[in-house]
């Protein structure tokens, strides 16, 4: 028996709602009657409408998220039309803050702020129980971690083989980053070590390999970080892939030693600088050791096998584009594998709106939330801005063209050259997105000969060792394309259309 439903969209499908999984398996004499049913944005709202009803719960609870809050909107209208008896609760970091601006939320019986492992079991039991609080809106608190039952059972064997599988040592971050939700939260909180690795030691027994840990400041407390890390070094011979979000400013020698030891392809370091501009840092309180950040950066490059993935933001309150690029070229020169450039957001509940005024921060009303302008780049700036961000992901942080990105870059800016390639992505194609491979090897194969001036022969090696590196068959530069005029179609006659004459001749 289905009474209680868990469900959310997840933004893609090899994902997995972490969150229901930790709400399952605490829902205590409630688990034999509570399933999990997940989706992803990419599915119509009707349909995980439908599905929902199919399993006939009596109360569903619905994860809202940034990338799905518009998605739970619909689904939660449309249920409200066509099962009005469900009681649908909702919970999730999009619904923990300005719930008065959320006019949609009077859809919903019931919403829990923050951390919902306790509460929402509790609330699950008055309802089934015919005892429902009169208050709406209900506080998670922050439950003890001690007393929460792990939730890594209920990782499938499909999950484990097919999909990312998240974990975390702790909850909750020391630094009051104004961007970042994390920022509400400073007390540091920690899962017992002892039956943290044995259900780690479990997973893998059943076939896990890759661990991405979802703690904001893994490595906060050295101690644990490294019985963690020694932990997973004495199993390494698995084939193992570990990630982790690091504090950039904060790697003694005994972090050291270990993380040298690690084999390369099993470790990768997400690390959060965000800017390089320490009036900016100082004014969204994100204050790192930039110098001792740099020293970091260049041990694990020279002395370790990590790959490194850091974080950049364009919009920060008071740092124009020309500083931002500043810092990616810093970056790029420290010899980091990639550089997610992110955009700002105004997240619930952040303080990073009390800049708005100074600043004049102008966010798009809907989620994502992104900044549309401020005082330092304006609108067409930073829609351009955004198309670089999407262009430098596509072009350089996948990986596909290593050698040819950087013939582009010559002696010049990385950020400078990237965002000239943007605006002819742009200017070609209209947009930069949903773009082939096959395609952006041809325009950045143009534009190694007209900008760099490199040969079409030099050029053509250079995109043709791109490709041999991943095992994918060179494509064809330059290609004449002749056009034929024998059956050329009606153009007067839609194409739907032309096919169906096509079928009747």
């Amino acid at each position: 028996m289905t009474d209680i439903l868990l469900t959310t969209l997840n933004a893609k499908y090899a994902h997995t709602a972490f969150g229901l999984r930790y709400l399952a398996a605490n829902m205590g004499p409630l688990g034999e009657r509570t399933a999990i049913a997940e989706f992803t944005i990419d599915q119509r709202p009707v349909e995980v409408v439908e599905a929902i009803v199919a399993a006939a719960p009596k109360i569903v609870g619905l994860g809202v998220y940034i990338w799905n809050a518009e998605a739970c909107h619909a689904i939660a209208e449309l249920l409200r039309r066509v099962a009005p008896k469900v009681c649908i609760v909702v919970g999730g970091p999009e619904v923990s803050h300005e719930i008065e601006d959320q006019p949609w939320l009077r859809l919903v019986d019931y919403v829990v702020q923050g951390e919902g492992d306790e509460r929402f079991p509790q609330l699950c039991a008055r309802i089934l129980e015919g005892r429902r609080p009169l208050q709406r809106v209900l506080d998670g608190g922050q439950p003890d971690l001690a007393s929460l039952r792990l939730p890594y059972s209920l990782y499938s064997d499909h999950d484990l083989e097919h999909r990312v599988v998240y974990v975390e040592a702790s909850r909750g971050c020391p630094y009051r980053c104004e961007f970042c939700l994390s920022s509400l939260d400073q007390r540091v909180r920690s899962f017992p070590l002892n039956e943290l690795l044995a259900a780690f030691d479990e997973l893998m027994v059943r076939g896990a390999r890759q661990f991405k840990f979802v703690d904001r400041t893994f490595n906060l407390d050295l101690r644990r970080s490294a019985a963690i890390l020694e932990f997973f070094l004495s199993r390494v011979e698995l084939g193992l892939f570990l990630h982790f979000e690091m504090v950039p400013d904060r790697l003694p020698d005994a972090l050291r030693g270990l993380i040298a030891q690690f084999p390369a392809g099993s470790l990768q370091f997400e690390v959060g600088i965000q800017t390089f501009d320490e009036a900016v840092g100082g004014r969204i309180q994100r204050r790192q050791n930039i110098a001792r950040t740099f020293e970091n950066l260049d041990f694990l490059r020279e002395h370790t096998q990590v790959h490194l993935h850091t974080d950049l933001i364009i919009g920060l309150p008071g740092e124009p584009a020309e500083t931002f690029g500043v810092g990616l070229d810093r970056l790029i020169a420290a010899g980091v594998q990639e550089v997610q450039v992110g955009v700002l957001k105004r997240l619930r509940g952040t303080p990073i709106s009390r800049h708005a005024e100074a600043f004049a921060m102008v966010f798009e009303p809907r989620p994502p939330y992104a900044i549309l302008s401020n005082r330092d780049i304006d609108f067409p700036a930073m829609q351009r801005l955004k198309r670089f961000a999407l262009v430098w992901d596509t072009f350089w942080n996948r990986g596909d063209f290593a050698r040819s990105m950087r013939a582009l870059w010559g002696d010049g800016s990385p950020f400078a050259e990237t965002l000239a390639l943007a605006d002819v992505v742009y200017s070609r194609r209209g947009r930069v997105h949903g773009i082939s491979l096959e395609n952006r090897a041809a325009i950045l194969a143009d534009q190694l000969v007209v900008r760099r001036g490199y040969s079409r022969d030099a050029v053509a090696t250079m995109i043709h060792d791109d490709f041999d590196r991943h095992g994918r068959r060179p494509p064809p530069l330059w290609r004449e394309r002749k056009r034929s005029t024998k059956g050329k179609p009606n153009v007067a006659v839609p194409v739907r259309q032309q096919r169906h004459l096509q079928q009747r001749g």
